[in-house]
């Protein structure tokens, strides 16, 4: 017996497991090779018998450990037939970690781990850590050599054993189609076929890819780094393998060594390493002379190889800038940059693999980037016939990849690929056909279908499967993929084993002791697991599985950040949230369905919320992965109907897989959509998923990664496609073969509007081949082939091509801007279908078409014209010709200006910048002369700018009836030419010739515009033009500006007022050289002799001023001397009128401004003067107030802040009032006098405005006492002029010196507003208002005085003038008159506070007789009325009015007042208490009875009660006079009424009767109306009666009737008065 059953103490279990084991030694060797994937297995292999070599493993195994010996024994219980009475046996005494014995751990202790790669045992000491040996040449050339086998044995026997793995594991099957490969960028190597993708199948080696194109080995210098870019599953791992298999078998003989990392493994490695230590303790050690096999590395650096895969799993961060020497030690990603940059290694190779996401910073920026597509339709299909070759039928699995779309998608990622190839093997064999696209849809399915098929039949227990998802999920939570032993327990490492879904690794994190490694057989695999704990496990809430549920964003960015390993997790989530899904999770839940429904609706409903969102386009695919694996129709449909319109996708790869799920998610959308794929490296066969979208409208590719395979597979899809509009596929490396793809496919696109073709190298036959298409797409608008290579020729060429096609509208051509647009056909054939007859035909399909011809910067020279013109001669109508900034030169320019009249151009011809002289100008206008529809001629020698508009032809727009009508021989052109010759440097003596070939091109179109602006004219040129002006005809404008003239050469322009009748407005600016003469005529408003009705100089011209055009001189930005001015004045007189004359000089002394205003005089037809932005002194208000004497008609003077005057003319007929006004003219006290004085001559003067000046108090005085003198008949106004309180006395003071003063108002307050109204007669009643006035106690006293002695005020006003009571007693109280009325109004705040008792106190204390009080508490207003002298007991009448007061608070001292006053005839109470609970009413009834001369009464929105009204019914009954009662707004019974009435008896002198809103009911107004029968004179009634359900208002009323006839209003409708009962009313109608 051996130790180990000895030391067991189990030889009956020992011995049965060696016998069970013996008959199943491949199994076991598979185990071992699982278990322990760095052991040599040869040397166990050797021994002859059988059960030897098989306790020889097993005791290999149990010097592992506890944790390995467990896993071992479950494996076997789980996977071999074992009976169940050793089954138990074996699972109590060894499947358990407390029966393990323990004098067998304590022995394992000490034995070290298996050695790295089949056996080979490392030297004692690492690499690094001993001194360096020197080597002779020869020993180390031998050391290497021996080394560099060992590396290729190893990797052959690594590749042979991941090729010899049982069938059904995922590394298992060897069968290898190369993925498509595609440069990323210009560092492709020079023997690729133009970036064409790599592996071809149809290259001659159609079995594996062309790995010798990933290397340029021609590069000499740099880094020499490669990155193989693929999303999850393209091969990126499979590709790296199969290298390092290449190598080992001697095909990739360039390189010598090959070492290939694992970042999954290297990340375990957190200490500081050397490259020798990376290269001998992280991979392979030598046998001997580590020294030497790494200086011998050193020099061959350029054939040797490092492949790094999954650097986006590398979880250490790196700088760009940090660096290693030959001997510094590092992190392994700082290894690995300085392998890229150089510093390590130099020359080596360098390979990454990586997804597409955040590379990290280290990465140089020279890197070539290879992105892996995965696999292609042909690429499939030769998979899968290698992976069923031996399979019975293979047919029946390739026939299912055909007829199931979405299992085709899915299948072009190679790991995905590789799947289904083991679903179909599993599920093939007795299922009916098409089984496969209900089993497998979606990825998850796929999955799951997968675990299926691995699995042994009926062995997927629920715990061992969450269990395994629970430790996917804490590696994807702690960024781990690679686990120990410890990590996983021993029955879920044993499940994983059997249904091989762990492999299992060396792990080298220490050079003497490597590990084992277990890792789920895929990422994805694990990212499983994980999404079915999450669904299934009951220790996960909802909100932790609704947080795993989120998008991930893939841009191509050089960031720190790097990818999480969970990228396909929210994937498999949404997967599992199907409803097909819910029997399997139901079964991992323990048969709880509900339980399992809502965790579904949980992933569900968190999907909905991300499909309303806007996000970016990786965003957008992902969420149509999400969308699509839950095969929730709702879903879909929200998330299609929530995508934009517009939907870009910028700078990240797409596959095919990617843009099918994009397109799936279209089909629920109704709506179209434009989308957008600008820099997004694309799988060449990725438009297949195009076909049959028709939700697509606009689809546009921009992208250099897009080239003849593209083209290819697009020009299939497009055809199906029927919504496509827009199409746009620029940027690409598209060749003649592409081009011929799309030029077979786009005929059949028969509604496509748009094709753009920018930026794809095209040369002329591509671009032919494609103008031939045209015919075939009748809806086109727009072609675009930008950015292509075009030569001159190509250029003609495709002119011609504008000019024949009848659907060409515009060839825009600029440099490498190349536009085509259309009108598409339907409209042409509109307009052939209108043809009258066949011979008309032809002619209305060139009237009815029009070309835009625009060829800029594109080199065009004389003999191309020459061929332009021939193209364009019998071309349709030209509607507008651009040949601007190209060679043509004088003579090309004259060729194309001869030939205009016979291209039919309708607008413009423009030969802007194409090199024209002096010479060529005048070439150009002699060749117009011909030309009848020129209309503008625009040239400009210092701008190139040379552009000529025409005009419609005569007749061309004019109807069937005008053309048969002779022209009028007297009718003038329609229209007029306009010639721009600017910037081209004429001189004087230019002008003869100028003004010659002008005048000979003006038929038959006349000279309507000239501007010679911007030359050098100088004061001869100027001066000779003028001379030749009457030659060139009635102009409407001519420009001079910037000729260089003088300012005499300027004014001597003024003559041509009066020599030209056409010349109505001069405009000169001298200082910006702007000289301008404009004619007012318009088009037919021009006369036949081409003239207007001219009022003679000198004649009266106001009859004709409503139809006479005035003229205008403008003259500005100059110095004007009296000379000047007396100059022009001299000028200016035969110039015919009415003139309008504006001036305009920085300063104008008084001297130029004496002499200008005596020469008006002379200047009989001026009827405005200005003189604007020119500075005048102090003292030209006095020489303007001057003006009045020297010229009569002179009707408004206007001088504004020394800056501004206008001065208006006028007839003597015409002056009705003269206005002057100085403001802002800093006047003082000073010139007041000598102001007054000149503006006494002027006899008119009606309104003077000296608003804001200086005048003060002072000034202000001083103006009122020269008033008097001053002949104003209408308003002064002072406004703004800081007075204060006394010039408001004065003014009152004064007014009994100024008796023709109407009105004042005086504002003190920020408006700072002073007006006085004047009349033509002496008034006798004048107003004054004193607003904000702040008057003290002297002031009071000072106006007191001065109203006493100012009779002729009767009404004055004070508002806010910060009166108290005491001031307004002593101001109530001071003013004493003679006799006469004073109505006094005080508007203060304290008025509705201080209450009525203190104002009647106050108005008692007037000196006056008080014969009318207004209170208004609301309006805070006091209204008293005074008459002098004042009378004890006068027999005329107080009036008191009482507004919103309680009139029972101040009973007594109204009572006393009442009482006091027996001749009161009129009383007003308004808004007062007169209610039950108040004695107010009986203190009515006292006062009234004291009132024998009260004639009116009113009580108006009171509160009456009937207690209230009967005690003022008793008091009216004494007042005997009345004539007037307003009771209006004061509601009153019927009742009350009865009273009202009784109390009315006897009064025969009522005449008005107001009862507004105060009647109740229709039988009141019957009491009200008997009652007043035998009123004689009544009036007026005034009646509203209200009642129950509504008021309704009935008015009887006559228009145009006397103060007798009077107004009745009363209702409702359907009430009738008597009419007997108002029969006595005589005056009532």
């Amino acid at each position: 017996m051996d130790p180990v059953s000895l030391e067991l103490g189990t030889r009956n279990l020992w011995s049965w497991l060696v016998r069970l084991l013996s008959r199943n030694s491949e199994w076991l060797s598979a185990k071992m090779r699982f278990f322990l994937p760095t052991v040599d297995l040869g040397s166990s292999d050797e021994a002859s018998d059988p059960e030897q070599r098989v306790i020889q493993q097993l005791s290999t195994l149990h010097a592992q450990g506890l944790a390995t010996w467990q896993s071992l024994i479950h494996c076997v219980c789980m996977e071999l037939e074992v009976p169940l009475a050793v089954e138990v046996p074996l699972l109590s005494t060894w499947g358990q970690e407390d029966e393990f014995p323990g004098q067998l751990r304590a022995g394992n202790e000490g034995q070290p781990g298996p050695q790295l790669h089949c056996g080979l045992k490392r030297p004692h000491q690492s690499c690094g850590s001993s001194p360096h040996r020197k080597h002779g040449r020869k020993q180390q050339l031998e050391l290497a050599r021996k080394y560099l086998q060992l590396l290729k044995t190893t990797a052959q026997q690594h590749c042979g054993t991941k090729c010899s793995l049982p069938e059904k594991t995922l590394a298992s099957h060897h069968v290898y189609v190369p993925p498509i490969l595609q440069w990323s960028r210009a560092t492709a190597p020079l023997d690729t076929q133009q970036g064409a993708s790599i592996g071809d199948p149809k290259a001659e080696d159609v079995s594996d890819v062309r790995v010798q194109d990933l290397f340029n080995f021609r590069a000499h210098k740099g880094p020499r780094v490669t990155v193989l870019l693929g999303k999850a599953g393209m091969g990126k791992t499979t590709l790296a393998r199969r290298l390092c298999q290449k190598w080992a078998d001697g095909q990739l003989d360039h390189f010598q060594a090959l070492f290939l990392f694992e970042f999954r493994q290297l990340n375990l490695i957190t200490r500081f390493l050397t490259l020798p230590q990376l290269l001998f303790d992280g991979y392979l050690s030598p046998e001997s002379g580590p020294d030497a096999v790494f200086q011998y590395l050193e020099e061959n650096a350029s054939r040797v190889l490092l492949i790094f895969d999954g650097l986006d799993e590398a979880i250490q961060s790196c700088s760009s800038k940090e660096t290693l020497g030959p001997d510094g030690s590092g992190s392994v990603l700082t290894l690995f940059s300085s392998l890229c940059c150089g510093t390590l290694l130099p020359g080596c190779w360098v390979m990454a693999t990586s997804r597409p996401g955040k590379l990290p910073a280290c990465l140089p920026r020279e890197a070539a980037m290879v992105h892996i597509w995965g696999f292609d339709g042909l690429r499939v299909e030769e998979y899968m016939s290698h992976f069923f070759h031996e399979q019975p039928s293979p047919e029946m699995a390739l026939e299912e990849l055909r007829t199931n779309g979405p299992l085709r998608s899915m299948c072009t990622v190679p790991g995905l690929c590789q799947v289904t190839c083991l679903c179909l093997r599993h599920l093939l064999p007795g299922s009916p056909p098409g089984q496969s696209a209900a089993l497998l849809p979606t990825v998850t399915q796929l999955y799951m279908q997968m675990v299926f098929s691995l699995s042994l039949p009926g062995s997927l227990p629920a715990t061992s499967l969450l269990g395994l998802g629970e430790v996917a999920l804490r590696g994807l939570d702690t960024g781990k993929v690679i686990f120990y032993a410890e990590d996983i327990p021993p029955a879920m490492m044993a499940f994983g084993a059997a249904h091989n879904l762990l492999t299992s690794f060396c792990v080298c994190t220490s050079p003497r002791y490597p590990e084992t490694g277990y890792a789920f057989a895929h990422l994805s695999l694990q990212e499983f697991f994980a999404a079915l704990y999450l669904m299934a496990s009951s220790t996960v809430d909802k909100d932790t599985l609704a947080r795993h549920v989120t998008l991930n964003s893939h841009w191509v960015l050089r960031t720190k950040a790097r990818l999480g390993l969970s990228d396909q997790l929210p994937t498999f989530l949404a997967g599992l949230a199907s409803h097909t899904c819910r029997p399997f999770l139901s079964h991992l839940a323990e048969g709880d369905d509900a339980w399992v429904s809502v965790r579904q609706a949980t992933v569900v409903q968190v999907l909905k919320k991300l499909a309303t969102r806007k996000h970016t386009g990786p965003k957008v695919v992902e969420l149509c992965h999400y969308v699509a694996e839950t095969q929730e129709a709702e879903l879909a449909s929200l998330t299609a109907q929530s995508l934009p319109y517009h939907l870009p996708f910028h700078n990240f790869p797409l596959t095919f897989a990617d843009l099918a799920a994009l397109t799936n998610i279209l089909e629920y959308r109704a709506n179209p959509m434009h989308l957008e794929f600008e820099g997004c490296p694309l799988e060449p066969h990725c438009p297949e998923a195009l076909v049959g979208c028709g939700q697509v409208e606009t689809l546009s590719f921009k992208s250099r990664k897009c080239g003849d395979a593209f083209a290819e597979t697009l020009s299939r899809s497009l055809p199906t496609m029927g919504s496509l509009q827009k199409l746009g596929l620029a940027g690409s490396k598209i060749t003649a073969r592409g081009i011929g793809h799309l030029v077979q496919a786009l005929p059949l696109c028969t509604q496509l509007e748009e094709v753009s073709l920018q930026d794809n190298q095209l040369k002329e036959p591509e671009v032919m081949s494609i103008i031939n298409v045209l015919p075939c797409l009748p809806r086109l608008r727009k072609l675009d082939l930008s950015r292509n290579n075009f030569s001159i020729s190509t250029l003609l060429c495709l002119v011609k091509v504008a000019v024949t096609c009848p659907t060409v509208r515009a060839l825009e051509v600029r440099e490498e801007d190349f536009i085509f647009l259309f009108s598409p056909s339907t409209e042409t054939t509109a307009v052939l279908w209108r043809a009258p007859d066949l011979q008309e035909n032809e002619s209305l399909r060139t009237a009815g078409r029009s070309l835009a011809l625009r060829l800029q910067k594109c080199q065009l020279r004389v003999h191309d014209a020459e061929v332009l013109i021939d193209l364009l001669r019998e071309g349709p109508h030209l509607e507008e010709v651009d040949l601007s900034a190209n060679f043509l030169e004088d003579e090309g320019c004259r060729l194309l200006a001869e030939a205009a009249p016979r291209l039919h151009i309708a607008k413009k011809l423009d030969l802007s910048d194409n090199g024209i002289s002096e010479s060529g100008v005048f070439y150009l206008l002699t060749a117009m002369s011909t030309c009848q529809s020129l209309a503008e001629l625009h040239i400009s020698l210092l701008h190139k700018t040379v552009v000529l508009m025409f005009a419609h032809e005569p007749g061309a727009q004019e109807g069937p009836w005008e053309s048969l009508m002779p022209p009028m021989a007297s009718e003038p052109p329609l229209s007029s030419r306009r010639i721009r010759l600017t910037h081209c440097g004429f001189q004087a003596k230019h002008i003869e010739r100028l003004c010659k070939v002008l005048g000979g091109s003006c038929y038959p179109r006349h000279l309507g515009h000239l501007d010679l602006s911007s030359n050098a004219l100088g004061d001869e040129g100027v001066d000779l033009l003028a001379q030749l002006l009457p030659g060139l005809g009635p102009l409407q404008s001519l420009n001079l500006s910037k000729s260089d003239s003088s300012l005499d050469a300027v004014l001597r322009l003024a003559q041509c007022m009066v020599t030209l009748k056409w010349v109505f407005r001069l405009d000169i600016s001298f200082e910006s050289q702007h000289i301008v003469l404009r004619s007012e005529k318009r088009g037919r408003d021009v006369l036949a002799d081409g003239s207007l009705p001219e009022s003679p100089a000198g004649a009266q011209f106001s009859g004709f001023r409503h139809c006479c055009i005035p003229r205008s001189f403008s003259l500005k930005e100059c110095q004007l001397e009296p000379s000047s001015l007396t100059r022009l004045c001299a000028t200016l007189e035969e110039c015919p009128g009415p003139l309008e004359v504006q001036l305009s000089c920085k300063a104008l002394s008084d001297e130029s401004l004496k002499t200008l205003l005596h020469c008006l005089p002379r200047l009989p037809q001026l009827s405005l003067l200005q003189l604007s932005q020119t500075a005048l002194s102090p003292r030209s208000p006095l020489l303007l107030a001057d003006i009045f004497s020297l010229c009569p008609k002179v009707q408004k003077v206007e001088l504004r802040s020394l800056n501004h005057v206008a001065l208006h003319f006028g007839s003597s007929e015409e002056q009705e009032g003269v206005c002057c006004g100085f403001l802002d003219c800093s006047l003082s006290q000073e010139q007041v006098e000598p102001l007054c004085c000149l503006l006494s001559k002027c006899e008119a003067l009606s309104h003077l405005d000296l608003a804001t000046n200086l005048l003060g108090d002072d000034g202000l005085r001083s103006l009122l006492e020269h008033l008097p003198q001053t002949p104003i008949s209408g308003r002064l106004d002072l406004s703004h002029n800081n007075i204060s309180q006394e010039g408001a006395l004065h003014l009152v003071e004064t007014l009994t010196s100024c008796p023709r003063v109407q009105a004042a108002s005086v504002n003190l307050g920020p408006e700072q507003n002073f007006q006085i109204y004047f009349s033509q007669q002496e008034e006798a009643r004048v107003t004054l208002r004193l607003s904000e006035c702040n008057f003290g106690q002297e002031h009071t006293l000072r106006l007191a005085t001065g109203l006493s002695q100012a009779l002729q005020l009767v009404e004055l006003t004070l508002t806010h003038c910060i009166l108290d009571l005491t001031q307004l007693t002593t101001l109530l109280s001071g003013v004493r008159r003679p006799a006469g009325l004073l109505h006094l109004r005080v508007e203060e705040p304290w008025v509705g506070k201080v209450g009525v008792p203190a104002l009647l106190e106050v108005c008692t204390q007037a000196s006056g007789h008080v014969t009318e009080i207004s209170i208004s508490e609301t309006q805070q207003q006091l209204w008293v009325q005074l008459e002098f002298p004042h009378q004890e007991e006068s027999p005329e009448a107080m009036a008191l009015r009482l507004t919103h007061c309680d009139l029972e608070t101040h009973h007594n001292l109204l009572v006393r007042q009442l009482m006091t006053c027996a001749r009161l005839r009129q009383l007003s109470l308004s808004q007062v208490n007169l209610c039950d609970a108040s004695n107010a009413s009986s203190l009515l009834l006292q006062s009234l009875m004291s009132l024998s001369e009260l004639k009116t009464f009113r009580l108006t929105s009171s509160c009456v009660s009937t207690e209230g009204l009967t005690h003022l019914a008793s008091g009216l009954g004494h007042c005997y006079h009345l004539e007037e009662l307003d009771f209006s707004n004061s509601q009153f019974t019927e009742e009350g009424t009865k009273m009202l009435m009784a109390a009315l008896e006897g009064k025969s002198r009522l005449k008005r009767l107001h009862l507004s809103h105060c009647l109740q009911g229709s039988s009141t107004l019957a009491v009200l109306i008997r009652g007043l029968s035998h009123m004689m004179l009544l009036q007026c009634l005034r009646s509203t009666v209200m009642p129950d359900l509504g008021a309704r208002d009935h008015t009887l009323r006559s228009d145009g009737l006397d103060s007798d006839v009077v107004a009745l209003t009363f209702c409702p409708w359907d009430f009738s008065p008597p009419a007997h009962l108002l029969t006595k009313c005589h005056n009532l109608s």
